[in-house]
C-alpha cells in the first residue's frame, strides 16, 4: 500500500546532483525535458498557447448557507413554521468581495487565505466555473477573450480541486492512459510515428515528473479500497490534470497530503512548466513553506473575502512589517501573511498597538491607498493590448491545430468522438475487471438460478396444467433478467463524481461515455442470458425446435437490454441515490404487475391500463408466449376438465373449465385461441420485438441526456446543517455578546499576551482536568510483512522507540515510508499481514483496555453524519472513560475539549458529509476531539492531524497537543509539512525512509541543534535560514541524499548504540516498578447494558434526522399500496378473481427490494464507520452495533405496515370483520419486520453496497419461487417440495394471509367459467355427476342438477376448496402459518448478529 516517494527517479545520478550550484538546485530536475518538448514543438510549427487572466471588481455572492435547517422526519410537517420561513427570502452573502488582478503568460500567482476567505471560490470563477454561485459580477478575462467566448475552450482552462475523485479499482497507468489517449493532438509533432507512440510518450513524462513510475501497476484506491499511498494518489491527481495540456491552470490546495520535499518539487515542476510553456499558474496553498513561497512572482491575501494585498511576493512582508505586524525569525512567510488578522495569531511591533489595522477593511484601506496598489492596477489593461490579441490569436489556431478535423469549431474537445468511443470502451472494460468479485457474483448467481428454475419448472406438461406452468417459467425468464438489472442504478452513482470532473477537462462527450458503458455491457450480458437462457429453456421443456428457441434467446437479449438500458436511464436521470432508488423500486413493481402475467390486459382497470402500453416486459411477454404456444393443441386434464375420475371417459360428454380461450363443449383448447383469451397473437411478435428495440434506444438517449447535465458534486458548496430541534439553541450562540472572544490590549511581551482572555481561562480548567499519564510505551524490534501477488513485501523494517509521559514525539519521513503503518500496528489496528517483535507498556505486555486506552486518530475522519458536533464528542467520552466516572463529569469534561478546539460555534451543527456539512479543516479537529474526550489513559496517536489545514489551524493543534504533552500525556504524531515553528515543538523524532527504515530516533534539539550537528556530522549539514524539518526529507529521500543509504549510517553510529542501550534500561526499569496504569481487565469501558443504551439512543437519532431515508421509506410503502390496490380494485367473486385475490396478496411481497435497496447502503455505511474506527478503539461491542441499528428501525416499521395496511387492504374489497382484518395487519407487520431482518443480514457480511444490491434478486427470487404461487405445490419437484417449499417463510406468509382472506368466502362463476356439457342418455345433470361429486369433483357445484342437457358445473363452491387446491387444507393453517412467520422474523434478526459476529476480526497482535 505505502511505496517509495522518490522524486529523483533517476533522472539524474545522485553524484551529478550533489555537483550542482545552488541555482541549479533551485530548478527542477526534468525541465531540460519540457525544453525539448517545446523546442520540438516549434520546430513542427506549433504556436505557444499562451493566454493570462486578468480580473477587475470580481465579487461573488452565494444563498447564504451558513443556517440550512435540517428537518427531522417529524419537523418536516411542521406546516406553520415552514409558511413562516418561507416568506423570507434566504439572504445572499458576498464571499468574493471586489477581488482584482492580472496574472500573464509565464508567471505564478500565489493566493494565500484561511479556510473560507473565499480562495476556492476565486480559483473556481478564474476557472470559468460560475455555475455554482448566485451572482457574480466584475470583468474576468482571458488573454483578449471575455469568459463567455472563453466557455468553448475549458479544456484550456483547467482546476485541480482538493477532492481525488477516480476509479479506484483501476491502475495508476490505465487511469492515465486513458487522461493521455484523450487529448492526443490531430496533427502530431515531427518525428513521432503514431498517436499511440505520443500517448505514451506524454504518460511516461508525466508519471516521472511526479516519482511515480514506480505505482503505475498498482490501483488508485480509496478511503475503502487498498491502492497506492495518500500522497502519491494526489499526485495522480495532479498529473491527471497536466495530462489537459491547459493553458490556464488553477491549483486548489494541491500539496494537501504530500510531504514537504514532495510538495517543494511539485512547485518546481509547475514553475518550470510555467516558464517554458508560458502558462498561467494560479495555486491556493495551506502551510507553504519559505522555499516554496520564493518561487512564485505574485502573491493575493484574502481575508473573508477582502482583497487585503496583491503583489509581487517580494514586496509582500515588508508592506506588512509597515503596517505593524511582527515577522519571527524563520517563520513561512505565508503563514505570516494570513496570520495578521487572526487576533490569537499576530504579533503587533512596539510602539503601532493603537495604530495597526484590526480587521480586514482597515488593512484593504490602507493597501489601497498605497503605491504598490497602482503599479498593480496599471497591469489591468493588459487585454487590450496588442501583444494580448496576438497571443490570443495564437492560441486559438493552437487549440484548432489540435482539434481533429471533423469535430465542430466550437467543440471543446480533442480527439474525434470514435477515439472517445475506444477510450471509453477500453477503460469501462478495466473497470468490469478490475472489480472481478461484482462481475463473477453477477454470472455465478445467473447460473445458479437458472439450475433453481429450471428444476422448479422442470418438464413442464404439454396439457392445461402446463399452461400456468410454462407461463411463469417465461415471466421468471424476465423477472430474474429486470431484477439484475436493477443495480445499475447503484453503479450510476458510483462513477458520477469521475465524469463530471473529466467533462470539465474537456476529455470526452457524455455520450461517449453511455455508448462505451453499452459496448461493455454487450458480451457481459450476451454471456448471462446464454447461460440463462440454453438451462432454463430446455430444462423446462419448451418447444424443441431451433426457431423457436433463437426466437425466445432473441426476445430475452432485447428485454434484457432494455431493461438495463432504462435503469441505467433512471440512475443517470436523479440528483441522488434515494429519488432514484424510489423511482427505481416503483417501476420494478409496475413492471411486473402489468406485464400481462398477474393481471390478463382485458381484467385491467381503464386508469392504469396505459402502463401496460409503455412496458417494455408486456411486449417481451406477449412475444414469448406467442412463440411457446402458436399451433398447439393443449388437451384439458385433472381439475380443468369436468366431469374427470373413474367411470368418466367418454369425451363426448366432458369438457373444459377454468381454461382461458377454451370452447364450451371442447376437452382441448388451440394454442391461439388461449393467446386470444390474452389479447395476444402470434402475429405480434416481431411487432413487439422491434417495439422492445425502440425502447431500448428512447432509453439510449434519456441516458445520454440526463449525462449531459451531471455536476460535479463540490458545486453545491459546502454548509453547516443544524437540526431543527438545535436551530433555538445555535441562534442564541450566535447573538451572544459573550459568546465571541474580546480582544486585550495588545502588549510587546511577545506571542502570549496576544491571546485572547477567553482561551487562557478555558486552559487553566483544561488543564485541571487533563489526565496525567505515568506509562512509557516502547516497541523493539518491529517488522511488519505483508503477502503481495510478486511475494512478501516488508512495510517496517526492524523500528524501535518509545513515548514517555510528558513527551511529543514526531514520526517523519516522505510519502509511502510507512509512517501510518507504524502507527496502525503499534495502535494494534491492522487485521492482516504479520507483526514481529515486541510492543509493551511498562515493560509489560499491551493489557487488555489497551486499544480503548490510546487515543488514535486516523488520517481519514469517519463520522456519523447524523449526529452533530457535541453528541458525537459526548458519545465518545460516555463509552469511552472508564465506568466509575460519574456521567455529569463525563458531559462536562466534553464542554472542556469543545473550548479548547474552539468547537463552540459548531457544536450543534451536524457533522454531514464532505460538501454538505462541516469542511475538511472542521472535520478534523472533531476527530481529535473524538479521541480527546475519551481521556486516553496511556498515550495518543494522530496520523497526519495537520494535513488539509492552513497555517494557522496547523499551528493551533500542534500547540494544544503540547499543552497535552506538557500536562504529562504521552504522544506520537505522523506530519508531513511542518513549518520550522510546528518543528520546534516536538521533542523526538522518529525518521524514517520508505521500506520503513529507520534513519533517525532521537530529540530533536532546542532549534532542532542536535538534528542539525547529527546529519551535519555526516556531510549534510542544514543551512541557516532553511526549515529544518524539509531539509531532513530532502537530505533522506529527496535531492541531497547523495547515494548513500542513510539507514546504514543510523545503524553504524554511537546515537544508534545510546538508543539501544536506553530502550533496554527504559524496559526494565519499568517492569521492575509498578505499572503506571492499572488495567481494569474489562475489554469496554462500560458494561453491554450501558453500551446497547447509549449506541441505540445514537441510531434513534440519527435515523430520526435521515429525513430522506424514512420518507422513501414511507413514500415506497404508500405507493405501492395505493398502486397494488388500484391495479385490483374491489375484486369480484368468480373463478379468476379468486387468482386475483392471490396476486394482490403475493404483490405486497414486492414492497422488499425497493425498501432494502436504501436499507442495505445505510446499513453498509454505519457499518463501515464501526469498523473504520470504532470497533478498533473498543468503544462498544458487535452486540450494542447491531442492536442500536435493529431496535432503531422498529418505530418506522410499524408506521410502514399500518400506512401499507390502510391504503391496500379496503381498496381491494378484502372483508371488513375485524377477526380476518386483524389477523391481516399481524401478518403484514411481521413481514416488514422479516424482509428488513433478511436485508439487515445480507448487509451485514456483504462486501460492498453492489455485493448487497446483487444478493437480493437472488435471495428473494428463490423465496418468491418456491412459496407456491408461481407454481403449485402439487407441481414442484419433489427435491424442493421436502425441503426448500418448507423452510421458506414467503410460503407461511402467502399461506397465512389466503387462508384470512378467502377461507369461506363464496364462489360465483360467471357464464364463460362454467363447464358446458349433456349428460348421455337423457338422464338428468345431477345423476350423471353423483359419481363426480363423491370423487374428483368434490369441490365444485352443480348449478343446475335437474336439467337433462347443457349441466353448468362451477369448479369451486367456496374459497377453502380454491386453497385445499394450495396446500392449505383447514382454517387453523391461518394462525398455523402466521406462528411461523413470528418465528421466521425473529430468526433473521438473529442471522444479522450471528454474520456480524463473523465478519468481525481480531487485531493482529505482535508475535
Amino acid at each position: 500500500m505505502e511505496s517509495d516517494g522518490n522524486l529523483s527517479d533517476g533522472s539524474l545520478s545522485d553524484g551529478a546532483i550533489a555537483a550542482m550550484s545552488p541555482d541549479q538546485k533551485a530548478q527542477w530536475a526534468l525541465k531540460h525535458k519540457v525544453e525539448e518538448l517545446r523546442h520540438r514543438d516549434h520546430r513542427s510549427g506549433f504556436p505557444l498557447r499562451e493566454l493570462g487572466v486578468t480580473w477587475q471588481d470580481l465579487s461573488v455572492e452565494v444563498i447564504d448557507s451558513q443556517s440550512a435547517i435540517h428537518e427531522s422526519v417529524l419537523s418536516q410537517f411542521n406546516i406553520p413554521t415552514k409558511v413562516k420561513e418561507s416568506r423570507h427570502k434566504p439572504p445572499l452573502r458576498t464571499i468574493l468581495d471586489r477581488s482584482h488582478g492580472c496574472v500573464k503568460p509565464g508567471e505564478m500567482l500565489l493566493v494565500l487565505g484561511r479556510p473560507g476567505s473565499g480562495c476556492t471560490t476565486l480559483l473556481s470563477v478564474l476557472a470559468n466555473n460560475r455555475r455554482p454561485f448566485s451572482a457574480v459580477s466584475g470583468k474576468v478575462n482571458y488573454g483578449s477573450m471575455d469568459h463567455e467566448e472563453a466557455a468553448q475552450y475549458q479544456g484550456q482552462i483547467v482546476m485541480n480541486t482538493e477532492e481525488e475523485l477516480f476509479y479506484p479499482t483501476l491502475s495508476v497507468a490505465q487511469t492515465m492512459d486513458f487522461a493521455t489517449r484523450l487529448k492526443v493532438p490531430f496533427r502530431l509533432p515531427d518525428g513521432v510515428e503514431s498517436p499511440e507512440h505520443h500517448q505514451e510518450e506524454t504518460r511516461d513524462f508525466l508519471l516521472q515528473s511526479m516519482g511515480i513510475t514506480h505505482t503505475h501497476e498498482t490501483k488508485v484506491g480509496s478511503e475503502y479500497v487498498r491502492g497506492v499511498s495518500g500522497g502519491e494518489r494526489k499526485r495522480v491527481s495532479i498529473i491527471e490534470c497536466l495530462a489537459t495540456r491547459g493553458s490556464v491552470y488553477c491549483w486548489d490546495n494541491s500539496t494537501r497530503g504530500l510531504d514537504a520535499s514532495t510538495a517543494l518539487e511539485y512547485i518546481k515542476a509547475v514553475r518550470a512548466m510555467t516558464d517554458v510553456m508560458g502558462l498561467a499558474s494560479i495555486v491556493t496553498l495551506y502551510q507553504a513553506g519559505n522555499g516554496i513561497y520564493n518561487l512564485f512572482d505574485k502573491v493575493l491575501v484574502l481575508d473573508e473575502g477582502k482583497q487585503v494585498f496583491y503583489g509581487t511576493v517580494q514586496e509582500a512582508r515588508p508592506f506588512m512589517e509597515s503596517q505593524g505586524f511582527a515577522c519571527q525569525d524563520g517563520a513561512n512567510v505565508s503563514d505570516y501573511l494570513t496570520g495578521t488578522l487572526v487576533p490569537t495569531e499576530r504579533i503587533v511591533k512596539p510602539g503601532h498597538e493603537l495604530t495597526f489595522p484590526r480587521n480586514a477593511e482597515a488593512l484593504r484601506d490602507v493597501y489601497e491607498r498605497s503605491d504598490i496598489f497602482k503599479r498593480m492596477t496599471a497591469e489591468y489593461d493588459f487585454p487590450d493590448s496588442d501583444a494580448a490579441k496576438e497571443k490570443t490569436a495564437l492560441f486559438r489556431q493552437g487549440v484548432a491545430d489540435e482539434k481533429h478535423h471533423r469535430l465542430p469549431s466550437s467543440s471543446t474537445f480533442t480527439v474525434g468522438f470514435p477515439t472517445q468511443v475506444k477510450a471509453c470502451v477500453i477503460r469501462q472494460y478495466q473497470i468490469v475487471l478490475g472489480d472481478k468479485p461484482t462481475f463473477l457474483i453477477k454470472q455465478i448467481t445467473t447460473l445458479v438460478m437458472a439450475l433453481v428454475m429450471g428444476s422448479l419448472f422442470y418438464n413442464a406438461p404439454n396439457n392445461s396444467g402446463g399452461l400456468f406452468v410454462k407461463s411463469g417459467a417465461l415471466f421468471f425468464s424476465l423477472l430474474h433478467n429486470s431484477l439484475m438489472a436493477m443495480s445499475e442504478v447503484q453503479e450510476s452513482f458510483t462513477g458520477r463524481p469521475v465524469l463530471a470532473k473529466q467533462k470539465t477537462f474537456g476529455f470526452f462527450h457524455p455520450a461517449a461515455f453511455c455508448i462505451g458503458q453499452i459496448a461493455a455491457d454487450v458480451p457481459i450480458i450476451l454471456l448471462q442470458v446464454t447461460v440463462f437462457g440454453i438451462i432454463m429453456y430446455f430444462m423446462v421443456g419448451l418447444t424443441a425446435t431451433a426457431g423457436a428457441f433463437f426466437t425466445y434467446f432473441v426476445v430475452l437479449l432485447a428485454a434484457t437490454f432494455c431493461l438495463t438500458a432504462f435503469f441505467r436511464a433512471v440512475g443517470a436521470a436523479f440528483p441522488n441515490f434515494d429519488a432514484a432508488s424510489k423511482v427505481s423500486g416503483f417501476m420494478v413493481s409496475a413492471f411486473i404487475m402489468y406485464s400481462g402475467y398477474m393481471i390478463t390486459h382485458n381484467q385491467m382497470h381503464p386508469w392504469f391500463v396505459w402502463i401496460y402500453w409503455i412496458d417494455p416486459l408486456a411486449n417481451a411477454f406477449d412475444a414469448l408466449l406467442s412463440n411457446e404456444f402458436h399451433g398447439k393443441t393443449i388437451p384439458c386434464v385433472g381439475v380443468n376438465l369436468v366431469p374427470n375420475g373413474p367411470g368418466y371417459t367418454d369425451l363426448a360428454h366432458q369438457s373444459c373449465a377454468g381454461v382461458g380461450g377454451a370452447i364450451q363443449g371442447q376437452n382441448f383448447v388451440t394454442g391461439d385461441n388461449y393467446l386470444a383469451s390474452l389479447t395476444y397473437s402470434h402475429d405480434h411478435l416481431w411487432r413487439n420485438f422491434g417495439i422492445i428495440i425502440v425502447w431500448w434506444a428512447f432509453y439510449v438517449v434519456v441516458t445520454i441526456y440526463a449525462t449531459t447535465k451531471w455536476r460535479p458534486a463540490s458545486e453545491g458548496g459546502p454548509s453547516l446543517l443544524i437540526p431543527r430541534e438545535k436551530a433555538k439553541v445555535v441562534a442564541a450562540i450566535k447573538n451572544d455578546p459573550e459568546a465571541a472572544p474580546v480582544e486585550k490590549r495588545v502588549g510587546s511581551s511577545g506571542e502570549d499576551s496576544d491571546r485572547t482572555i477567553v482561551e487562557k481561562s478555558d486552559e487553566g480548567a483544561a488543564e485541571k482536568h487533563l489526565v496525567r499519564n505515568t506509562s512509557v510505551f516502547t516497541w523493539k524490534n518491529l517488522t511488519y510483512t505483508v503477502k503481495t501477488p510478486s511475494g512478501d513485501r516488508v512495510l517496517l523494517d526492524v523500528v524501535q522507540g518509545w513515548v514517555k509521559p510528558g513527551m511529543l514525539g514526531a514520526l517523519m519521513g516522505a510519502s509511502g515510508a510507512g509512517k501510518t503503518t507504524l502507527l496502525d500496528v503499534l495502535a494494534q489496528r491492522k487485521t492482516e499481514g504479520t507483526i514481529r517483535g515486541s510492543i509493551m507498556v511498562d515493560g509489560r505486555p499491551l493489557p487488555v483496555s489497551f486499544q480503548r486506552s490510546a487515543g488514535y486518530c486516523e488520517q481519514l475522519d469517519v463520522h456519523e453524519p447524523f449526529t452533530t458536533v457535541r453528541e458525537a464528542l459526548e458519545f465518545s467520552a460516555l463509552l469511552r472513560q472508564n465506568r466509575d466516572v460519574p456521567r455529569e463529569e463525563k458531559l462536562k469534561y466534553v464542554d472542556v475539549i469543545i473550548n479548547l478546539l474552539e468547537l463552540h460555534d459548531l457544536a450543534d451543527t451536524l457533522i454531514g458529509r464532505v460538501g454538505a456539512g462541516l469542511t475538511v479543516e472542521q472535520r478534523k479537529r472533531v476527530t481529535i476531539g473524538v479521541e480527546l474526550v475519551s481521556k486516553p489513559s496511556i498515550l495518543i496517536f494522530l496520523d497526519e492531524p495537520t494535513s488539509g489545514l492552513d497555517g494557522q489551524s496547523a499551528y493551533n493543534t500542534v500547540r494544544f497537543l503540547r499543552k497535552l504533552a506538557d500536562a504529562g500525556q504521552a504522544i506520537l504524531v505522523t506530519i508531513h509539512q511542518p513549518s520550522a515553528q510546528l518543528f520546534a515543538m516536538f521533542d523526538t523524532l522518529l525518521l524514517l525512509k520508505p521500506g520503513g527504515k529507520t534513519v533517525y530516533f532521537g530529540d530533536i534539539g532546542n532549534n532542532a541543534e542536535t538534528i542539525r550537528n547529527y546529519f551535519g556530522r555526516y556531510d549534510a549539514p542544514c543551512p541557516k535560514d532553511a526549515n529544518p524539518a524539509e531539509h531532513m526529507i530532502d537530505v533522506v529521500s529527496g535531492e541531497l541524499s547523495q547515494g548513500r543509504d542513510w539507514n546504514q549510517v543510523w545503524l553504524e553510529s554511537p546515537e544508534y548504540k545510546a538508543v539501544v542501550a536506553e530502550l533496554d534500561s527504559l524496559i526494565t526499569t519499568a517492569a521492575a516498578g509498578p505499572p503506571g496504569t492499572m488495567d481494569d481487565g474489562h475489554e469496554f469501558a462500560m458494561t453491554l447494558w450501558d453500551q446497547v443504551k447509549i449506541v441505540t439512543q445514537r441510531a434513534n437519532v440519527a435515523l430520526f434526522r435521515n429525513s430522506d431515508y424514512l420518507n422513501n421509506k414511507f413514500a415506497l410503502h404508500i405507493g405501492s399500496a395505493l398502486f397494488n390496490g388500484f391495479s385490483f380494485w374491489m375484486i369480484g367473486e368468480s373463478v379468476t378473481d379468486l387468482q386475483l385475490r392471490m396476486f394482490t396478496i403475493f404483490n405486497f411481497i414486492f414492497v422488499a427490494p425497493g425498501v432494502l435497496a436504501q436499507l442495505q447502503p445505510l446499513f453498509i455505511e454505519r457499518r463501515n464507520i464501526f469498523e473504520a474506527r470504532e470497533r478498533k478503539s473498543k468503544m462498544y461491542s458487535w452486540i450494542a452495533f447491531v442492536t442500536g441499528l435493529v431496535v432503531s428501525e422498529i418505530p418506522y416499521l410499524c408506521i410502514c405496515a399500518v400506512l401499507y395496511f390502510v391504503c391496500w387492504y379496503y381498496t381491494v374489497g378484502f372483508p371488513a370483520e375485524s377477526a380476518r382484518a386483524g389477523a391481516t395487519f399481524f401478518v403484514m407487520l411481521m413481514y416488514e419486520f422479516l424482509y428488513t431482518g433478511i436485508g439487515q443480514f445480507v448487509a451485514a457480511y456483504a462486501p460492498n453496497a453492489v455485493f448487497a444490491a446483487l444478493a437480493n434478486p437472488f435471495l428473494i427470487g428463490i423465496l418468491v419461487s418456491f412459496c407456491g404461487v408461481l407454481v403449485p405445490y402439487a407441481m414442484i419437484q419433489p427435491f424442493w417440495r421436502y425441503w426448500l417449499y418448507w423452510l421458506n417463510p414467503f410460503n407461511y406468509l402467502m399461506g397465512s394471509m389466503l387462508v384470512f382472506e378467502v377461507w369461506d368466502t363464496k364462489v360465483v362463476c360467471n357464464d364463460n367459467e362454467f363447464a358446458l356439457f349433456d349428460p348421455p342418455n337423457g338422464t338428468t345433470c345431477g345423476a350423471y355427476l353423483t359419481g363426480y361429486s363423491q370423487g374428483m369433483g368434490a369441490m365444485s357445484r352443480l348449478v343446475n342438477p335437474e336439467d337433462t342437457a347443457g349441466c353448468r358445473v362451477c369448479q369451486y363452491r367456496d374459497g377453502s376448496d380454491y386453497l385445499r387446491g394450495l396446500n392449505l387444507l383447514d382454517q387453523f393453517y391461518g394462525w398455523r402459518d402466521a406462528g411461523v412467520v413470528v418465528i421466521f422474523a425473529i430468526s433473521s434478526y438473529v442471522l444479522v448478529y450471528a454474520l456480524m459476529k463473523l465478519r468481525t476480526k481480531t487485531s493482529k497482535k505482535a508475535e
